[in-house]
């Protein structure tokens, strides 16, 4: 009889000791990411804090509350446009584990260079078994096709805008060419091309229209719940009115288009408001209040990130308790 290795008998438990070790060192660092993710966005809270107060105590409270929730209900929206994606390139995740993965990561976007938002969904999705080439594949894909409704959706206050800014005109030059290449085939030749370029596999089947309208009409709801959270704000002051509804539309859709942009800053800090005011000063507000419902917004915006993040993360919590042994 052969006579085992002194050592092998140790091997084992040393090598489960040392993957747990790794195990705790990745999930604290993990933590530890969401952490500081979270202490950016509520220090870009504090920033507008003052003028949020200021400018809410004139505004009634059903249009302060309807405003908000209409920036939440835009997230939820937003999320549906991601899992489609995420299913569509993969076993089926559901609504649940995605909104988990994505409204958590995306906090990241409130740390100066809106790449973290990414790593940090790739790497929760990692966490929840994702890989993180599906899941990076899934939010460029998510963001390319808000640009484009965005831009379509920008239409409406384009005139506007041109009237500021002659430079903007180069949207409409990119319209179109954003419209092809939503096109299914085009989205895949692209998909597969950068997968080619990160040395992963090409994709082995062509995207599917379905999945790009559903992606499609998700992001459309959404820039029309943003749309109509600037008009609760503006229409209290008894501005905008009805015709103001669709200009405040096209302006947050644009705004939110400015900010993705303006990658460098914080959630596009700055670049988002210039767009918003030029529109509701245009719409018949005055210079000092469409500043405020700018801030307004922003904060609006932030405070409806920390509560579903902060949602999700619990929801998550939840089902890991309820899967855990006992």
């Amino acid at each position: 009889m052969t006579e085992r290795p002194a050592t092998s008998k140790g091997a084992a438990p040393k090598t489960r000791q040392v993957s747990l070790g790794r195990t705790q060192v990745v999930n604290g660092l993990r933590w530890l990411a969401i952490a500081v993710v979270i202490g950016f966005a509520v220090y870009q809270l504090s920033q507008h804090w003052t003028e949020f107060w200021a400018t809410l105590g004139d505004i009634p409270w059903e249009s302060a509350v309807l405003s908000q929730l209409m920036v939440m209900a835009s997230l939820a929206a937003t999320v549906y446009g991601w899992q489609v994606i995420i299913d569509h390139l993969g076993t089926p995740v559901g609504y649940r584990r995605c909104s988990q993965i994505f409204l958590v990561g995306q906090l990241g976007k409130y740390v100066p260079g809106s790449v973290w938002g990414y790593l940090l969904q790739m790497e929760l999705g990692k966490q929840a078994g994702l890989a993180r080439t599906r899941v990076f594949v899934a939010s460029l894909l998510h963001l390319g096709v808000i640009m484009v409704s965005a831009m379509v959706a920008g239409l409406i206050a384009l005139p506007v805008i041109f009237d500021t800014s002659p430079n903007a005109r180069w949207m409409l030059a990119l319209i179109p060419i954003g419209l092809v290449a939503l096109h299914p085939r085009v989205l895949t030749f692209g998909t597969s091309l950068m997968l080619r370029l990160l040395r992963k596999p090409a994709l082995e089947y062509t995207l599917s229209g379905a999945m790009v309208g559903k992606t499609l009409g998700a992001s459309g709801v959404a820039k029309v719940l943003h749309g109509v959270h600037l008009w609760l704000l503006a229409n209290s002051v008894g501005a905008p009115g009805w015709t103001g509804l669709a200009l405040c539309v096209g302006a947050m859709a644009l705004a939110m288009t400015a900010g993705t942009v303006a990658f460098i800053f914080p959630a596009g800090a700055g670049a988002r408001e210039v767009v918003i005011v030029a529109v509701l000063v245009a719409a018949g507000i005055g210079q000092v209040e469409a500043l405020a419902f700018a801030a307004v917004s922003r904060v609006m915006f932030l405070v409806a990130d920390l509560i579903t993040a902060g949602g999700a993360a619990i929801s998550a919590r939840s089902a890991l308790r309820q899967v855990a042994p006992r």
